[in-house]
């Protein structure tokens, strides 16, 4: 069985681009061999700048011939139809049966579909998925018609077996497949041959360049910390970057310079950012001090100099742009230590929305919610409205605008360089969290305050002006904010009416009339709760169970929702639990038919003087027990132990059904029992909506 080498070689791919080339390269042809009839053992890809290969491995010498029948038209059917057919079906009309049928008489035609050799296929495959392939961005050179994604150089494209090798033959805008490669543009100029992929791979790697990779960023990284280490210092992740400039490279060369002292005053946040989106280079900190003091560099090539000379003219560039740097925090901090009023004033000519008002209107806003949240998670209220009203400010400032990634935290800095209390300064960073699933969540009370106020004040903003997500579409990423003010709510523990804070935020940042804040509230609960089922859903709740959770008291009180719905999600995995749900449905439907047909509702209390049998008084008693005992336990947020009183009802209501029929001769009796039913399902109905659990 032979593999497949293709490798398709042009100029510098943008790293951004590699590992998505990647992957459909991948997908595109091996797809492309199934549906042609071939099958394969394994696949894989690889990717460098200059480069994309794809290894097919064991694939089989040719496609399977097959044959299949196909009806025609009918007999009698138009001339055209016919033709039709037989040029579809590659027959001649003397090769047609005729078949009558209950509809009538139909032509048939046998088809038979000759395998084919795979170079064959291949040769069409190929040439196919390069020029549909699907780039970002791509472009034509020259005055030929193909587009990739830079100009394309080569091909190259064999069959390998354990007896030799063979090109496949095709031809792509005059670039004509072939057995040859080039190495790495400067330390191994010129081209060779290769015979399979381990020849391919190791003649590569003699021609100075790693093929995967995973081998670059793994050396880059390996390189990069022992050089620092030896220094006495440490290297600051940044998996991103490692994976970009593995894209960038071939042969890395790690080198590290240091950084002029006139610039190691800056924050360790400018430093970085800096040199990451200017230049990416990596971040190299002192562990004692947390200051960055060198960079490091990763070259395209080993140099007589050992890379002095590409440190000297990176450095000369480095120094450029944190001069910049520098221009732009000093420049802040004069209107910082001036207590950031200019900024804050700067805030009322930017436009959050244009039927929101500007960012200044918004700062008043979160400024006002915050204060109303402080005591909820035991912040100080004038505090929370202080910090609320400089998280924002430093979006005016020169450094923010130069690196918006930066926002927050330059405010942090700026507000401690302001006199503010620490908490406070820590607040303009901390309020935007959570930004992701797996981001931190503040646990300071004041930033709390302010990042509820802020998320809050985005979606009853949006929810004010009917601007709501829909599909796929959230261009003010609105589910992200109230999947933030789940994560701060639950995560910190915190109980308060999610209703009540909308309807002053409606009420005082929109100017809506009670009923209409009201209503908007109502329906913007609606919108956490589908947030708050996709991310329990996550952890293992099941839909049912949130749902059934969900509309009675204090279900916007997201915390108790979630540890009602934990403890009905434990109570349901086990025997009792799945056990009672059985009989409590029994009892809704039996309970529900009798109501239909009879015309009435048999809600008024069944009384124990009329029980008949040990069983029917036994559930009686044990009904009386529960009621007692879950109320208070709901009432005091005891979840688990409601759900365990329910979980005693589980043996009297299975003895109740097996002992007694329901539908009684004698009217007062099945009446009573109906009755009875109906304390079931309020009792258990206590603890949450049972009709909504599945199964």
């Amino acid at each position: 069985m032979p593999d497949l080498l293709l490798e398709l070689f042009s100029e510098e791919i943008p790293a951004r681009m590699q590992a998505r080339a990647s992957a459909d390269l991948k997908r595109m042809v091996t797809d492309g061999l199934v549906e042609a009839g071939l099958t394969y053992a394994s696949a894989g890809t690889f990717v460098t700048p200059r480069r994309l290969v794809l290894t097919v491995e064991g694939l089989t010498e040719s496609s399977p011939t097959t044959s299949e029948e196909r009806r025609g038209p009918k007999v009698g059917a138009p001339e055209k139809a016919l033709e039709g057919f037989l040029r579809g079906a590659g027959v001649s009309r003397d090769a047609l049966e005729e078949r009558e049928e209950k509809k009538g008489t139909f032509y048939y035609a046998k088809v038979t579909t000759e395998g084919r050799e795979a170079q064959v296929i291949i040769a069409e495959l190929i040439p196919q998925v390069i020029r549909t392939f699907p780039w970002p961005k791509s472009m034509r050179w020259g005055s030929g018609s193909l587009k990739w994604v830079r100009p394309l150089q080569s091909i190259l494209c064999i069959l390998s077996r354990e007896d030799g090798s063979e090109v496949v033959p095709f031809d792509v805008d005059g670039i004509t497949a072939g057995n040859t490669t080039e190495g790495h543009r400067f330390m191994a100029p010129g081209r060779f041959a290769v015979s399979s992929f381990d020849d391919y791979s190791s003649k590569l790697r003699a021609a100075h360049v790693v093929l995967s990779a995973q081998d670059r960023a793994d050396a880059i990284w390996h390189d990069a910390t022992n050089m620092a280490f030896a220094a006495g210092l440490e290297v600051v992740e940044d998996a991103g970057l490692l994976a970009e400039v593995a894209g960038l490279v071939e042969w890395p060369v790690v080198l590290m310079g240091e950084i002029a002292e006139d610039f190691l005053g800056l924050p360790a946040e400018v430093l970085q950012t800096s040199m990451r989106e200017h230049q990416k280079f990596f971040s190299v900190r002192n562990p004692a001090t947390g200051r960055i003091e060198r960079f490091i560099t990763v070259a395209n090539r080993d140099t007589a100099d050992a890379g002095a000379t590409i440190i000297a003219g990176n450095s000369k560039v480095l120094f450029a742009r944190l001069a910049d740097g520098k221009f732009f925090w000093d420049n802040d901090l004069r209107i910082a230590r001036d207590g950031m009023g200019a900024w804050r004033e700067a805030l009322k000519n930017v436009t959050f929305e244009r039927r929101l008002g500007s960012q200044s209107e918004r700062v008043e806003r979160i400024a006002a919610l915050a204060r109303e949240i402080a005591p909820m998670v035991g912040a100080d209220p004038t505090a929370a409205e202080t910090a609320a009203r400089i998280a924002k400010a430093d979006l005016s400032s020169e450094m923010v605008y130069e690196f918006p990634e930066l926002q927050g935290t330059m405010g942090k800095y700026y507000a401690l360089e302001a006199g503010l209390a620490p908490e406070i300064a820590a607040v303009a960073e901390e309020h935007y969290a959570p930004l992701g699933p797996t981001d931190d969540v503040p646990t300071a009370p004041l930033s709390v305050a302010v990042a509820l106020a802020d998320k809050l004040d985005l979606l009853t903003g949006f929810w004010a002006i009917d601007e709501k997500p829909t599909g796929s579409k959230d261009p003010f990423a609105l589910r992200r904010a109230a999947l933030g003010v789940i994560r701060l709510a639950l995560e910190n523990g915190l109980q308060f009416s999610l209703q009540a804070l909308m309807i002053k935020a409606f009420e005082g940042g929109y100017d809506k009339e009670p009923q209409d804040a009201i209503e908007l509230s109502a329906d913007l609960i609606g919108f956490f709760h589908d947030r708050l089922k996709v991310l329990l859903r996550d952890q293992g709740i099941r839909h049912d169970v949130i749902d059934a959770c969900l509309g009675g008291a204090n279900d916007d009180v997201l915390d108790l929702l979630v540890k009602r719905a934990r403890a009905l999600q434990s109570f349901l995995d086990t025997p009792d639990g799945e056990n009672l749900i059985q009989g409590y449905k029994r009892s809704a439907n039996i309970l529900a038919q009798a109501e239909q047909k009879d015309g009435v509702e048999y809600r008024f209390g069944a009384d124990a003087k009329y029980a008949e049998t040990a069983e029917e008084t036994a559930l009686f008693d044990a009904l009386e027990a529960a009621r007692k005992a879950i109320a208070p336990a709901v009432a005091e947020e005891q979840f688990e132990a409601a759900m365990g009183e329910m979980a005693k009802l589980r043996a009297p209501i299975d003895a109740f059904f097996e002992a007694v029929q329901v539908n009684a001769d004698s009217d007062i009796i099945r009446r009573n029992r109906l009755n009875l039913l109906h304390d079931i399902t309020q009792t258990c109905g206590s603890v949450a909506d049972l009709t909504k659990i599945e199964g």
